[in-house]
């Protein structure tokens, strides 16, 4: 045998590269192998990525910075299924990073990770393929993709995976997706609430969270509620409820049964099978917050339904939200509230809360929390509307002072629910005067100048349940109320500007305060809302008319027309005509003021001026004497020779006081013991030098009371004739029967204070003005009380004429014409005009001869009525 010999190695071929192991200790280099066409060193790569991106969010970017993004996008569409896996992996982790989801969106690689959910896939493929969807489909333009893409689908079909993680990427994905309504409804048309409910199943408790969150939002929808209930859906939600182990998931049940509730169908079944039974006592006796406080919402959403409403009632939900209130959880109070105040919107539940609940919220109106006591005020509020049994009944549980404590909160909402409240206990009377009694006109101020409009509503509201009395009202002026009632008139809101307009109107009810509301400009802004179509309002017109009505020098200043209905009082002062937007003085400023060459200003008073009881007693005057009182000697022998003495008159010593007076003018008679006319002619000597000595005496007086001394209160000048006036005309014409007979013979009593009947043609004779200007020298003041007046034309004396008419109760009204002409109409029936059936005709007006022959009546528009009214 020969000898063997070896084969030398046959070099590699020159065009093959030979193999390489490289161990990489650089991120970017790995990168770079990423464009390698070896499908080895693609996985490889790939591999060392994805463990290099788990381990935190600053390689994440890192491996966004190096440009690592692009290519391996491209690797999900890649032929081998290893690269394609490990590709997908990586995106799963990669897109929790919000620069890298909008990178993925711009490089719009949806549909390609949407294509790693084929059946065909493996689970880890799936797995990292959905958890890439649900990072990226917190955002909308992310959901936008998926739904265009048709990813809905597969993520349903995926529920039913066996591996937990693709169920919980999946869900969360759907979940995050059914935020979109166009996303909802196309669940409902995949059928998915039937792989939804079998989540729930599931022996992981964030596969049942997610289910649960994803069913809450699809049920919003009517449609799904009826696809749930089909699937029997509500018997899931209960196992859940029932079970203990699984009580961080009832809080999202709870959510659930809420949205089902507000289907009337479903609501029924759960009433019919005693759900509904078992909920109420879940909730009621649960002790998780957050159970009980998602129970008292189910019910406040579904009972905004009057039916649901009334099924709720029928099912005794009341007790269940009685015992919510009882809660230490504030959270649970608000809602139990809230759903009270839903609730009694139904009548049977409002009785309920009469007698369980009302002195519950009224503890809740003490609560430390802000959000607390609002909440009640507002189920108070919506309790005592139209209820006056609970009116009483918050009233009895003491919720009086802690509701005005709530008119200083620094919530809106809590203020005007408060104040709603108590304008609902201001409509009775007792209750009323309680709230008076804890300073309510003054806590009114800060809700009256709050910038919210349904704060300053609900104050200009509660002013006008408030105010109905003297004090309310006083109370209101002197805490600095007014000011800004008055500007809430200037509101552009409607509802503002119509509550304001009816506190003015109410305000407005006695002299005093109709005269500073016209101070405060509250009659040139209800002129300018009333001449506006769109602004003015019932309340606005009532309030105008209210403050003329309630200060008639005003009125009769502005408009020359005083009705029957407007009663002239002590104070009141004929200034003359002045023009719309002129302020008119008030009479202490015109009493001030020198003589002048101007027209003399007349003033009806009967009260004397010397001797003024306590504000105090200003109501309770109304029916004694005729509110005026002689309190002097002199006084009394200069008005009566007997030694008795006049009723003294317990009012006020202000003139403005219109409750003075009777309304009716039939019950001012004098009682037996008042002294006789001062005219007496029985007997001279003495009693002339008595009276000639009184009348220096009032000459050399000062002409104001408290002149000389700045701290004492003014009163206006006394008029001891008019006074005189008032008794006789109570005494001799007031009995009087026939009402023409009356007129007449006041009419010549008129005439005769005044200086008699005078022609037409000696009218220019009569020497009136003279006369009252040596009454204004004579009392230093342009202001003439209208007794004083001995010579007196038109106008002068239809004042008269109309004073002394009302304090006798003979209806007239006084018109002011033109060139110091004004007369008085009075209103007679006609009996010879009755017809065949025996209905009375209307009354005929007349005009009351004062000047020419006193005491004749003539028809209004007649040639001598005319002649009279007219030059």
């Amino acid at each position: 045998m020969g000898k063997k010999i070896k084969k030398e190695a046959e070099p590699p071929p020159k065009d093959v590269f030979d193999p390489l192991t490289i161990e990489s200790k650089k991120v970017a280099t790995v990168v770079l192998m990423l464009n390698s066409p070896e499908e080895e060193i693609l996985a490889k790569a790939c591999e060392a990525i994805y463990r290099f991106a788990l381990k935190g969010e600053e390689n994440k970017a890192t491996l966004l910075e190096l440009g690592a993004v692009e290519p391996l996008t491209k690797l999900l569409t890649h032929e081998d299924k290893i690269v394609r896996r490990n590709a997908t992996m990586i995106f799963g982790i990669l897109a929790s990073n919000n620069d890298v989801k909008k990178l993925l969106r711009e490089l719009d690689v949806m549909s390609s990770v949407i294509a790693q959910l084929a059946p065909e896939e493996e689970v880890l493929i799936h797995e990292f393929a959905t958890l890439c969807l649900a990072n990226m489909s917190a955002e909308y333009t992310s959901k936008v993709q998926i739904y265009e893409h048709g990813g809905l689908e597969p993520l349903i079909r995926l529920l039913a995976s066996p591996d937990p993680d693709v169920k919980k990427n999946s869900i969360e994905c759907i979940y995050n997706l059914a935020q979109d309504f166009q996303c909802r409804a196309m669940l409902q048309e995949l059928n998915a609430i039937p792989s939804i409910l079998d989540l729930l199943k599931s022996e992981y408790p964030i596969i049942q969270l997610l289910a649960l969150k994803t069913l809450g939002v699809i049920t919003n929808d009517k449609e799904a509620r009826a696809m749930l209930r089909d699937n029997q859906g509500v018997d899931h939600l209960i196992k859940v409820l029932e079970t203990k182990e699984l009580n961080d998931l009832h809080t999202e049940a709870l959510s659930v049964m809420a949205n089902c509730l507000e289907d009337m169908d479903t609501l029924v079944l759960i009433q019919q099978t005693g759900v509904l039974k078992k909920l109420l006592s879940f909730a009621e006796n649960s002790t998780i917050p957050d159970m009980q406080k998602n129970a008292a919402k189910a019910i406040t959403k579904a009972a905004y339904d009057p039916e649901i409403r009334k099924l709720f009632h029928e099912q005794e939900v009341e007790k269940c939200l009685v015992a919510l209130l009882g809660s230490e959880n504030d959270g649970t109070k608000i809602a139990a509230c809230q759903a009270i105040s839903v609730m009694c919107e139904n009548s049977g539940s409002k009785e309920f809360f009469n007698n369980q609940g009302i002195p519950q919220l009224i503890q809740s109106l003490k609560s430390d929390s802000e959000e607390v006591r609002e909440a009640a005020a507002l189920a108070l509020a919506n309790l005592t509307t139209c209820n006056t049994a609970n009116v009483i009944a918050a009233a009895e549980a003491d919720g009086i002072d802690p509701l005005i404590n709530i008119l200083s909160s620094n919530r809106d909402g809590a203020i005007a629910n408060a104040a709603t409240v108590l304008a609902n206990m201001a409509m009775q009377e007792p209750l009323r005067v309680n709230m008076q009694n804890h300073d309510v006109m003054h806590a009114l101020l800060g809700p009256l100048c709050s910038a919210n409009t349904v704060v300053q509503s609900k104050a200009a509201l509660m002013v006008a349940t408030t105010a109905c009395d003297v004090e309310a009202r006083t109370e209101l002026r002197n805490s600095g109320g007014l000011e800004p009632l008055v500007e809430l008139l200037r509101s552009k809101n409607d509802e503002v500007r119509r509550h304001a307009s009816w506190a003015v109107m109410v305000c407005a009810n006695d002299e005093l305060m109709a005269v500073e509301l016209c101070r405060l400009g509250a009659l040139d802004i209800l002129e300018e809302i009333n001449l506006s179509v769109s602004r003015k309002n019932k309340f606005s017109e009532a309030a105008y008319n209210k403050l003329l009505n309630n200060y008639l020098s005003l009125k009769y200043s502005l408009t020359g027309y005083l009705s029957s209905s407007n009663i002239i009082n002590d104070g009141f002062y004929d200034y003359g005509r002045i023009n719309p937007g002129t302020k008119l003085l008030p009479l202490k400023d015109l009493c001030l003021q020198e003589p002048s060459d101007l027209r003399a200003v007349l003033l009806v008073n009967s009260k004397s001026s010397d001797v003024s009881p306590p504000a105090s007693m200003e109501d309770k005057s109304s029916d004694i004497g005729y509110g005026w009182s002689i309190s002097s000697s002199s006084s009394l022998r200069r008005v009566s020779k007997e030694k008795t003495n006049y009723p003294f008159s317990t009012g006020s010593g202000s003139p403005t006081e219109d409750k003075l007076e009777p309304t009716s003018g039939r019950n001012t008679a004098v009682s037996k013991s008042t002294t006789k006319e001062k005219g007496s002619r029985k007997g001279r000597g003495k009693k002339e030098e008595e009276k000639v000595k009184e009348e220096e005496e009032v000459a050399a007086a000062p002409k104001l009371t408290g002149e000389g001394s700045p701290d004492k209160e003014w009163y206006p000048p006394s008029d001891l004739d008019f006074c005189v006036y008032v008794y006789e005309v109570t005494k001799s014409i007031f009995p009087i029967t026939n009402i023409e007979e009356q007129i007449e013979a006041l009419a010549k009593y008129v005439a005769e204070k005044m200086g008699g009947k005078v022609s037409k043609e000696k009218l220019h004779d009569f020497g009136w003005e003279l006369h009252i200007s040596e009454l204004k020298f004579q009392l230093k003041s342009n202001v003439v009380p209208i007794g004083q007046i001995k010579k007196g034309i038109f106008y002068h004396r239809a004042l008269l004429f109309k004073a002394l008419a009302d304090k006798i109760g003979i209806g007239c009204s006084l018109v002011r014409g033109e060139y110091g002409r004004a007369w008085n109409e009075v209103k007679l029936m006609n009996e010879s005009r009755k017809g065949l059936i025996g209905a009375l005709p209307p009354p005929e007006v007349y005009v009351v001869d004062l000047m020419f022959h006193p005491g004749r009546l003539m028809k209004l528009r007649s040639k001598e009525a005319d002649l009279y009214r007219y030059l």
